[in-house]
């Protein structure tokens, strides 16, 4: 709701489609994070009202691709890039996001990222 009155001020008039996705990643890892953090102070109730949220919201994402999807995903984008060096994965990444926003997982990209690149 903040980017979206910020938006506002600035001359736009909503915010974009990948700020969006982008908000609602964040909300899932925040509501995950708070779902460990209850189960591991023994409040299933909140826990689970905490999971119970994250499937809400992941209703209105786009389907998440699958490992191996990723997988081709990357390597397809470090091709492109000539990416051949850790110097080269703020360049692989841009891509990833560039085209995958909202679909893919850029925490296990970037690790699998940097894999392929050391």
């Amino acid at each position: 709701k903040d980017r979206d009155i910020a938006a506002r001020t600035s001359g736009t008039e909503q915010a974009t489609d990948a700020e969006l996705l982008e908000l609602l990643a964040k909300m899932i890892k925040q509501r995950e994070e708070s779902q460990k953090i209850y189960a591991e102070a023994g409040r299933a109730e909140l826990a689970q009202q905490e999971g119970e949220e994250v499937a809400i919201i992941r209703e209105f994402l786009p389907k998440q691709m699958s490992d191996a999807d990723t997988a081709k995903a990357i390597d397809e984008a470090i091709a492109e890039t000539g990416a051949s060096g850790m110097r080269d994965m703020g360049k692989v990444m841009g891509v990833l996001k560039g085209r995958y926003a909202g679909q893919m997982d850029f925490g296990k990209a970037s690790g699998a990222v940097k894999e392929k690149l050391t």
